[in-house]
Protein backbone atom coordinates (compact mmCIF):
# COMPACT_ATOMS: atom_id res chain seq x y z
CA UNK A 1 0.00 0.00 0.00
CA UNK A 2 1.19 3.28 -1.12
CA UNK A 3 2.48 5.76 1.88
CA UNK A 4 -0.24 8.40 0.64
CA UNK A 5 -2.88 5.92 1.26
CA UNK A 6 -1.91 4.76 4.71
CA UNK A 7 -1.55 8.41 5.66
CA UNK A 8 -5.06 8.95 4.21
CA UNK A 9 -6.29 5.68 6.28
CA UNK A 10 -4.71 7.29 9.35
CA UNK A 11 -5.31 10.89 9.45
CA UNK A 12 -9.10 10.62 10.63
CA UNK A 13 -7.76 7.93 13.56
CA UNK A 14 -4.92 10.30 14.69
CA UNK A 15 -7.40 13.14 14.16
CA UNK A 16 -9.97 11.20 17.00
CA UNK A 17 -7.35 10.21 19.39
CA UNK A 18 -5.88 13.83 19.18
CA UNK A 19 -9.50 15.06 19.98
CA UNK A 20 -10.29 13.08 22.73
CA UNK A 21 -6.81 13.93 24.28
CA UNK A 22 -7.87 17.59 24.00
CA UNK A 23 -10.85 16.99 25.30
CA UNK A 24 -9.49 15.91 28.56
CA UNK A 25 -6.39 17.81 29.15
CA UNK A 26 -8.24 19.48 31.90
CA UNK A 27 -8.32 16.42 33.81
CA UNK A 28 -5.27 14.91 32.42
CA UNK A 29 -2.93 17.36 33.55
CA UNK A 30 -1.76 16.61 37.14
CA UNK A 31 -2.03 12.74 36.76
CA UNK A 32 -0.06 10.21 38.49
CA UNK A 33 3.40 9.34 36.88
CA UNK A 34 2.97 5.46 34.88
CA UNK A 35 5.19 2.35 35.66
CA UNK A 36 7.33 1.33 33.27
CA UNK A 37 5.12 -1.71 32.40
CA UNK A 38 2.04 0.66 31.37
CA UNK A 39 2.24 2.58 27.98
CA UNK A 40 -0.12 5.71 28.43
CA UNK A 41 -2.67 5.92 26.07
CA UNK A 42 -2.04 9.80 24.94
CA UNK A 43 1.34 8.94 23.98
CA UNK A 44 3.37 8.58 20.86
CA UNK A 45 3.37 4.95 21.29
CA UNK A 46 -0.32 4.65 22.99
CA UNK A 47 -1.63 5.77 19.39
CA UNK A 48 0.37 3.42 17.12
CA UNK A 49 -1.52 0.67 19.49
CA UNK A 50 -4.60 1.74 18.40
CA UNK A 51 -4.20 2.35 15.06
CA UNK A 52 -2.52 -1.06 14.62
CA UNK A 53 -5.41 -2.97 16.64
CA UNK A 54 -7.67 -5.62 14.60
CA UNK A 55 -10.25 -5.05 18.05
CA UNK A 56 -10.92 -2.10 18.51
CA UNK A 57 -14.99 -1.74 17.72
CA UNK A 58 -15.83 -0.72 20.96
CA UNK A 59 -13.43 2.16 21.29
CA UNK A 60 -15.22 4.49 18.81
CA UNK A 61 -18.34 3.87 20.64
CA UNK A 62 -16.87 4.71 24.27
CA UNK A 63 -14.52 7.24 23.82
CA UNK A 64 -18.18 9.31 22.74
CA UNK A 65 -19.04 8.68 26.16
CA UNK A 66 -16.13 9.02 27.92
CA UNK A 67 -16.56 10.43 31.33
CA UNK A 68 -14.54 11.04 34.14
CA UNK A 69 -15.71 9.71 37.48
CA UNK A 70 -18.07 12.28 39.90
CA UNK A 71 -15.93 11.15 42.91
CA UNK A 72 -12.95 8.42 43.99
CA UNK A 73 -15.85 5.77 44.49
CA UNK A 74 -17.96 6.17 41.86
CA UNK A 75 -15.38 4.34 39.08
CA UNK A 76 -18.38 1.44 39.22
CA UNK A 77 -21.21 4.14 38.13
CA UNK A 78 -19.23 6.61 35.73
CA UNK A 79 -18.31 3.11 33.64
CA UNK A 80 -21.94 1.91 33.46
CA UNK A 81 -22.88 5.40 32.48
CA UNK A 82 -20.52 5.19 29.66
CA UNK A 83 -21.79 1.73 28.95
CA UNK A 84 -25.58 2.02 28.77
CA UNK A 85 -25.49 5.38 27.03
CA UNK A 86 -22.94 3.59 24.10
CA UNK A 87 -26.17 0.59 23.91
CA UNK A 88 -28.62 3.14 23.41
CA UNK A 89 -30.35 1.60 26.36
CA UNK A 90 -33.37 4.08 27.24
CA UNK A 91 -32.28 6.65 29.86
CA UNK A 92 -34.20 8.31 32.73
CA UNK A 93 -34.81 11.92 32.58
CA UNK A 94 -31.93 14.41 33.36
CA UNK A 95 -33.75 17.71 34.28
CA UNK A 96 -30.35 19.67 33.26
CA UNK A 97 -30.43 18.39 29.45
CA UNK A 98 -34.37 18.37 29.35
CA UNK A 99 -36.25 17.31 26.78
CA UNK A 100 -33.17 15.02 26.19
CA UNK A 101 -32.68 11.88 28.23
CA UNK A 102 -29.10 10.16 28.63
CA UNK A 103 -27.40 8.35 31.75
CA UNK A 104 -25.60 10.39 34.34
CA UNK A 105 -23.57 9.81 37.22
CA UNK A 106 -26.09 12.18 39.00
CA UNK A 107 -29.48 9.94 37.71
CA UNK A 108 -28.14 6.26 37.82
CA UNK A 109 -29.55 5.47 40.95
CA UNK A 110 -33.29 6.80 40.34
CA UNK A 111 -34.03 3.92 39.00
CA UNK A 112 -35.70 1.77 42.19
CA UNK A 113 -34.33 -1.68 40.61
CA UNK A 114 -30.99 -0.09 40.80
CA UNK A 115 -31.55 1.29 44.55
CA UNK A 116 -32.51 -2.39 45.39
CA UNK A 117 -29.18 -3.75 44.17
CA UNK A 118 -26.57 -0.97 46.14
CA UNK A 119 -27.71 2.61 47.05
CA UNK A 120 -25.75 5.32 46.31
CA UNK A 121 -24.64 5.91 49.49
CA UNK A 122 -22.94 2.89 49.66
CA UNK A 123 -21.27 3.09 46.73
CA UNK A 124 -20.19 6.45 47.48
CA UNK A 125 -18.39 5.18 50.93
CA UNK A 126 -17.47 1.66 49.76
CA UNK A 127 -17.50 1.69 46.06
CA UNK A 128 -19.29 -1.62 44.28
CA UNK A 129 -18.20 -5.30 44.05
CA UNK A 130 -18.32 -6.98 40.98
CA UNK A 131 -21.74 -8.83 41.42
CA UNK A 132 -23.11 -5.31 41.98
CA UNK A 133 -21.76 -3.81 38.94
CA UNK A 134 -23.50 -6.24 37.11
CA UNK A 135 -26.81 -6.00 39.03
CA UNK A 136 -26.72 -2.11 38.37
CA UNK A 137 -26.66 -2.76 34.86
CA UNK A 138 -29.26 -5.59 34.69
CA UNK A 139 -31.24 -3.08 36.77
CA UNK A 140 -31.40 -1.09 33.39
CA UNK A 141 -32.80 -4.24 31.72
CA UNK A 142 -29.24 -4.90 29.86
CA UNK A 143 -28.13 -8.39 29.49
CA UNK A 144 -25.33 -9.13 31.60
CA UNK A 145 -22.54 -11.68 32.56
CA UNK A 146 -20.28 -11.59 35.10
CA UNK A 147 -17.39 -13.42 35.06
CA UNK A 148 -15.22 -13.71 38.14
CA UNK A 149 -11.60 -14.50 37.72
CA UNK A 150 -11.82 -17.57 40.05
CA UNK A 151 -14.49 -19.51 37.54
CA UNK A 152 -12.07 -18.74 34.19
CA UNK A 153 -8.10 -18.87 33.39
CA UNK A 154 -6.47 -16.00 31.22
CA UNK A 155 -6.86 -17.58 27.76
CA UNK A 156 -10.61 -17.86 27.83
CA UNK A 157 -10.39 -14.20 28.97
CA UNK A 158 -7.96 -13.22 26.09
CA UNK A 159 -10.48 -14.82 23.84
CA UNK A 160 -14.07 -13.94 24.83
CA UNK A 161 -12.60 -10.27 25.30
CA UNK A 162 -10.94 -9.69 21.90
CA UNK A 163 -13.98 -11.28 20.36
CA UNK A 164 -16.19 -8.83 21.75
CA UNK A 165 -14.10 -6.05 20.76
CA UNK A 166 -14.42 -6.85 17.44
CA UNK A 167 -18.22 -7.07 17.63
CA UNK A 168 -20.56 -3.72 17.59
CA UNK A 169 -23.45 -3.78 20.20
CA UNK A 170 -21.92 -5.06 23.30
CA UNK A 171 -19.18 -3.97 25.87
CA UNK A 172 -16.43 -5.43 28.55
CA UNK A 173 -15.83 -3.91 31.56
CA UNK A 174 -13.24 -4.99 34.10
CA UNK A 175 -12.78 -4.91 38.01
CA UNK A 176 -9.30 -5.20 38.86
CA UNK A 177 -6.24 -4.54 41.46
CA UNK A 178 -4.78 -1.13 40.71
CA UNK A 179 -1.60 -1.84 43.24
CA UNK A 180 -1.42 -5.63 40.91
CA UNK A 181 -0.65 -3.39 37.77
CA UNK A 182 1.91 -0.91 39.52
CA UNK A 183 -0.25 1.66 39.94
CA UNK A 184 -2.40 3.05 43.21
CA UNK A 185 -3.62 1.43 44.77
CA UNK A 186 -7.20 -0.52 45.37
CA UNK A 187 -9.90 -2.31 43.63
CA UNK A 188 -11.05 -0.03 40.34
CA UNK A 189 -13.43 -0.38 37.58
CA UNK A 190 -13.14 0.81 34.15
CA UNK A 191 -13.93 -0.17 30.43
CA UNK A 192 -12.03 -2.23 27.92
CA UNK A 193 -11.74 -0.41 24.63
CA UNK A 194 -9.54 -2.53 22.29
CA UNK A 195 -6.83 -5.01 21.93
CA UNK A 196 -3.47 -5.05 20.19
CA UNK A 197 -2.67 -8.30 18.88
CA UNK A 198 1.18 -7.81 18.08
CA UNK A 199 2.10 -6.89 21.74
CA UNK A 200 -0.80 -8.68 23.94
CA UNK A 201 -2.09 -5.51 25.34
CA UNK A 202 -5.75 -4.04 26.30
CA UNK A 203 -6.79 -0.74 26.19
CA UNK A 204 -8.45 0.45 29.85
CA UNK A 205 -10.48 3.28 29.12
CA UNK A 206 -9.48 4.81 33.50
CA UNK A 207 -12.83 6.69 34.18
CA UNK A 208 -10.68 8.32 36.75
CA UNK A 209 -8.52 10.33 34.37
CA UNK A 210 -7.80 12.79 37.38
CA UNK A 211 -5.43 10.78 39.03
CA UNK A 212 -3.90 7.86 35.50
CA UNK A 213 -4.82 8.50 31.67
CA UNK A 214 -6.16 5.11 29.73
CA UNK A 215 -3.41 2.91 29.61
CA UNK A 216 -2.08 -0.22 27.61
CA UNK A 217 -1.78 -3.43 30.04
CA UNK A 218 -0.35 -6.46 29.41
CA UNK A 219 -3.11 -9.60 29.62
CA UNK A 220 -1.58 -11.15 31.41
CA UNK A 221 -1.03 -8.00 33.77
CA UNK A 222 -4.44 -7.39 33.85
CA UNK A 223 -5.35 -10.95 34.50
CA UNK A 224 -3.20 -10.93 37.29
CA UNK A 225 -5.09 -7.65 38.92
CA UNK A 226 -8.40 -9.23 38.49
CA UNK A 227 -7.76 -12.46 39.80
CA UNK A 228 -7.41 -10.67 43.58
CA UNK A 229 -10.15 -11.50 45.93
CA UNK A 230 -12.23 -8.45 47.28
CA UNK A 231 -12.17 -7.99 50.76
CA UNK A 232 -15.85 -6.87 50.82
CA UNK A 233 -17.03 -9.58 48.56
CA UNK A 234 -14.98 -12.17 49.73
CA UNK A 235 -14.58 -13.11 45.83
CA UNK A 236 -12.10 -12.56 42.89
CA UNK A 237 -12.63 -9.79 40.58
CA UNK A 238 -13.18 -10.22 36.89
CA UNK A 239 -14.64 -8.66 33.88
CA UNK A 240 -18.69 -8.09 32.84
CA UNK A 241 -20.06 -8.35 29.10
CA UNK A 242 -23.17 -5.99 28.61
CA UNK A 243 -25.40 -6.01 25.75
CA UNK A 244 -28.84 -4.87 24.89
CA UNK A 245 -31.16 -7.59 25.92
Amino acid sequence: MKTNTLKTIFTPIRAFILGLAISSSSVLAQTLPLPQNLIAFNSAQGEQLLIQSQSRQDYWHLSVQFVTQNNQAFCGVASSVMVLNALGINAPSAPEYAPYRVFTQSNFFSNEKTRQVVSPEVVSRRGMTLNQLGGLLASYNAKVRVYHASDTNLAEFRRLTVQNLKQPGNFVITNYLRKAIGQETGGHISPIAAYNERTDRFLILDVSRYKYPPVWVKAADLWRAMATVDSDSRKTRGFVFVSKN
